[in-house]
C-alpha cells in the first residue's frame, strides 16, 4: 500500500493541505501588509524585545540576528532570541509584533511555562518519531507485521502529541506578546490591531499543523486496522 496511489489518504489529507496552504498566505499576506507600516515609536524589533525583556526581569537572554526569512525563533537551550533581519533591525508593526512574541517564549522559559518545558522535553523522541514512523509503518503493513506497525504509529502519534503540545505554547506567547505592546505603550490603536492580525495569522499555521497531523494519524490508524477493526 503506497500513499501516492491510496484514495482514502488523499481524501483525508487534500482539505488540510489546501487548509495549510491557506495559513500561509494568510501569514505573507498579513506580514506584507504591516511590514509596510512603520510603528510610530521609531524603535526596531531588537530594541524592543530587549525592553520587554528587562520589563519582565529577564537579563541573560541574547538577542542576535538569524538568517532566512521570517527564521525568528527563540532557543530556551543558549537563551538566545534570533530574530530575522527584516524584524532584528525593523521598525514596522509587523516586526515590533513578531519580536515581542519570541520575547514570550523567552518569558515562558525564565517563568517555567508548564506546556513549554513538556514541548522541550519532547523534542528528541519527536525527532527519532519523525524519522521512523513511516518507514515502521510502511514495512508493517506490506510485511502485515501489525506490531512494527503500532510501533510505528506510537511513533507517529508522539509526533501528533507534539503539534497539539505546540498550540498552548505559541498561543500564550503571543498573549503575552500583545500585554507587552499594549500595557508598554509601544504599539496604540491600529498598530496595535495590526500586530495582533500578524499574530494570529502566524498561529494559524500551527493549528492547521495539528489538524493535519492528526488527519495523518486518523488514517494510519484506519489502514492499520487499529481503528475500524480492518486493514486495507
Amino acid at each position: 500500500m503506497f500513499l501516492t496511489f491510496d484514495p482514502l489518504y488523499w481524501m483525508i489529507l487534500l482539505p488540510c493541505l489546501a487548509l495549510s496552504g491557506l495559513c500561509t498566505l494568510w501569514v505573507k499576506s498579513a506580514f506584507a501588509k504591516w511590514s509596510q507600516v512603520a510603528a510610530s515609536n521609531g524603535m526596531t524589533g531588537a530594541q524592543i524585545a530587549k525592553a520587554i525583556l528587562d520589563w519582565n526581569g529577564v537579563h541573560d537572554v541574547t538577542i542576535e540576528p538569524s538568517q532566512g526569512f521570517l527564521s525568528d525563533h527563540y532557543d530556551p537551550r543558549s537563551k538566545t532570541l534570533r530574530l530575522s533581519p527584516q524584524n532584528f533591525s525593523g521598525r514596522s508593526v509587523a516586526a515590533l509584533g513578531i519580536a515581542a512574541h519570541e520575547v514570550g517564549h523567552a518569558i515562558q522559559h525564565a517563568r517555567a511555562y508548564a506546556p513549554l518545558q513538556l514541548r522541550s522535553a519532547m523534542v528528541p523522541l519527536t525527532m527519532l518519531g519523525s524519522n521512523l514512523a513511516f518507514p515502521l509503518l510502511f514495512a508493517g503493513m506490506f510485511l502485515h507485521l501489525s506490531g512494527l506497525v503500532l510501533v510505528g504509529v506510537a511513533l507517529f502519534g508522539l509526533s501528533t502529541l507534539f503539534t497539539l503540545v505546540t498550540l498552548p505554547v505559541e498561543f500564550d506567547a503571543s498573549r503575552r506578546a500583545m500585554i507587552a505592546l499594549r500595557e508598554g505603550h509601544i504599539l496604540e490603536g491600529e498598530e496595535l490591531s495590526g500586530a495582533r492580525k500578524v499574530l494570529t495569522a502566524a498561529a494559524s499555521t500551527y493549528v492547521a499543523a495539528a489538524i493535519t497531523s492528526l488527519a495523518t494519524l486518523f488514517y494510519f490508524l484506519l489502514r492499520s486496522g487499529l481503528l475500524g477493526g480492518r486493514s486495507d
